[in-house]
């Protein structure tokens, strides 16, 4: 059998961009339960790592769809934050984006793990 995540990655990445098209395609797949799972975000983040180039549709799905993950329960945990650290310093840079949606999400959660609040000061730098 095919690994599915695979191919699609091969298939989305051929040009190394994620482009509107694409995006829409895997918003409505991955949105269609309603729910967004441990399993789709690591593919999302494994598509954004890999792409030499990103939209503006994708970046927006890619942080919305975050944010849905770890706000599933309104609280961010210890073991989120070191997640959400490895996410969004594995190009080793925090761009405007990543700033934003690291303020919304301490705004949008319920509580928060100290870690957080360490990890927003250093996305803030």
């Amino acid at each position: 059998m095919a690994d599915w995540k695979n191919l699609l990655k091969k298939v989305f990445l051929a040009d190394g961009v994620i482009d509107t098209a694409e995006t829409a395609i895997l918003k409505k797949e991955i949105l269609a339960d309603g729910v967004v799972d441990k399993e789709e975000v690591n593919f999302l983040v494994d598509l954004r790592n890999a792409s030499k180039k990103t939209t503006p549709a994708f970046n927006s799905f890619f942080f919305s769809a975050l944010k849905s993950h770890l706000l599933e329960d309104g609280v961010i945990d210890a073991a989120e934050v070191k997640a959400l650290r490895k996410i969004l310093f594995a190009d080793g840079v925090i761009d405007d984006a990543e700033k934003r949606f690291m303020k919304d999400l301490k705004k949008s959660a319920k509580s928060v793990a100290p870690a957080f609040d360490k990890l927003l000061a250093d996305c803030l730098k």
